[in-house]
């Protein structure tokens, strides 16, 4: 499976952790997936449907161009789902009844850096024009995902995005050491060589209006993400010391990056007790990033039981295994608990206007199965010490924004923007990604984005009337 670097040298600076296969493990790699009879990798696991065993068989036989564009073909992004994807065709992968699946997410990366290092990822600049505004309100997966695709449909694109640098999520949520930046830098100026326009440091709905915008472009694809942060309000949550966990993310990639000099002294884990509460990836990589920082020590708790290390037997190949994972973040140290529920945060005793504790208790899930939640065990509660909490409960859907009044878009009772099943939310406006889905993985959201894309491309384009012949259609699509 993955390798790392070494744990004691990798906590020291903010470089990639995982490790590229050797030659001769990636050759292993291609071959185990060839002794497959019927593959479901590509349909029943990946989102975006990647021919997988034709990219591998085409690598394994050294055509690494062919490798690259059947890749490109499904996947306008290979360099970054490689590196965050979870990898939802190895859960499907037949290797994977009975033993380890294959690595085809690495496989991904080696046929995709290949490519760059070959010189033959080049930007594809359209050949027409067809005089078609859209603006795409946010830049992360979803919203790069459509803008490359309705760009490369020969469309005028202008991407808002309310952070000083394009990508969102990407490269504000994500770890380096996860997704170095240099990698979202690199795809970020090709879209731009490509004819795609980023107006930074703009928040759609607040410094331009979304009726202004809807008047320059005619066509509107919101695809601000699932920004709204998932609160634990339990007694004192105002004690300072508790920080949201993306908040944290944020400013430590900021920092990285060089985009702020320093790094904010309230949220500074250095030499302090750190609890990160909630289990996922989030979670994780606050717990990577504390430790590179300086954390004294840190505790991950998560109310949901603790996963099987197995396939439980409701749970059968080729649905998504529901096993417990460690991460990269977790060999580096620190201790995980499940079934804890936090019951209210504690002052300090030398500040008692800093958090210095929580009081937490074990629960049970056990119950009748009604949903009615889970039941705190008796004589379970117990004190946990603490200097710094980040909260990393996920989300629960678009952040507040005047645009959507604007636009006429309406939300769900679950906060999602109210779509159709093709992603249309108004009159010349369209929706995608977690701002329409709901909070999910980054190759979800670069697949919606690409499918909203289509339907509007549907909606408001006919070829034969913008060009004169079929021979011109053909030309647009050719770029496509």
């Amino acid at each position: 499976m993955a390798k790392y670097r070494n744990a004691a040298e990798r906590i020291g600076d903010f470089r990639p952790v995982e490790m590229r296969l050797a030659p001769e493990e990636l050759i292993g790699e291609m071959k185990r997936c060839q002794d497959c009879g019927i593959p479901f990798c590509h349909a029943a696991g990946c989102t975006l449907m990647n021919a997988i065993p034709e990219i591998n068989a085409q690598a394994l036989a050294g055509r690494w161009p062919m490798a690259l564009a059947t890749l490109l073909d499904a996947s306008p992004f290979p360099e970054f789902t490689a590196r965050v994807c979870p990898g939802l065709c190895e859960g499907s992968c037949v290797q994977g009844m009975h033993g380890a699946p294959v690595q085809c997410r690495q496989i991904e990366k080696e046929v995709i850096e290949c490519g760059f290092s070959m010189g033959l990822v080049q930007p594809r600049i359209p050949a027409y024009r067809t005089g078609v505004g859209v603006g795409v309100v946010g830049s992360g997966p979803a919203g790069l995902a459509a803008a490359w695709r309705l760009n490369q449909a020969g469309l005028n694109v202008t991407v808002y995005e309310r952070d000083a640098r394009p990508g969102g999520f990407l490269r504000y949520g994500i770890p380096d050491f996860k997704l170095e930046k240099e990698v979202l830098d690199r795809r970020v100026d090709m879209l731009a060589i490509e004819g795609v326009v980023f107006e930074c440091g703009v928040e759609a709905g607040v410094d331009v209006s979304g009726r202004l915008l809807k008047k320059r472009h005619g066509l509107i694809m919101l695809a601000g993400g699932a920004r709204k942060k998932r609160d634990l309000a339990v007694p004192d949550r105002s004690l300072n010391g508790i920080h949201f966990a993306t908040d944290f993310l944020g400013a430590v990639n900021r920092r990285v990056s060089g985009e702020a000099q320093d790094f904010p002294a309230a949220m500074d884990p250095r030499g302090k007790r750190v609890v990160v509460i909630g289990g996922g990836d989030t979670g994780s990589d606050c717990v990577g990033s504390s430790w590179r920082l300086g954390a004294r020590d840190v505790l991950q708790v998560e109310i949901m039981p603790e996963p099987p290390r197995e396939r439980a037997e409701g749970n059968p190949w080729p649905e998504w295994p529901r096993i417990r994972r460690d991460s990269s973040s977790h060999e580096e140290g620190g201790e995980r608990r499940w079934s804890v529920a936090t019951l209210e945060y504690l002052p300090a005793e030398n500040d008692l206007a800093r958090v210095g504790g929580l009081r937490c208790a074990e629960v049970d899930w056990s119950g009748d199965g009604a949903g009615s939640g889970p039941t705190v065990r008796d004589g379970s509660e117990r004190i946990v010490q603490t200097d710094m909490v980040y909260l990393a409960l996920g989300f629960t859907g678009p952040e507040d924004n005047p645009i959507f009044a604007d636009l006429g878009v309406a939300r769900g009772a679950d906060g999602r923007l109210a779509v159709d099943g093709d992603g249309r939310a108004g009159a010349g406006v369209y929706a995608a990604g977690d701002a329409a889905t709901g909070p999910s993985l980054v190759v979800r959201a670069i697949a919606d984005g690409l499918r909203v894309a289509e339907t509007l491309l549907v909606d408001h384009l006919d070829y034969y009337n913008q060009f004169a012949s079929r021979q011109a259609l053909a030309g647009v699509l050719s770029h496509a």
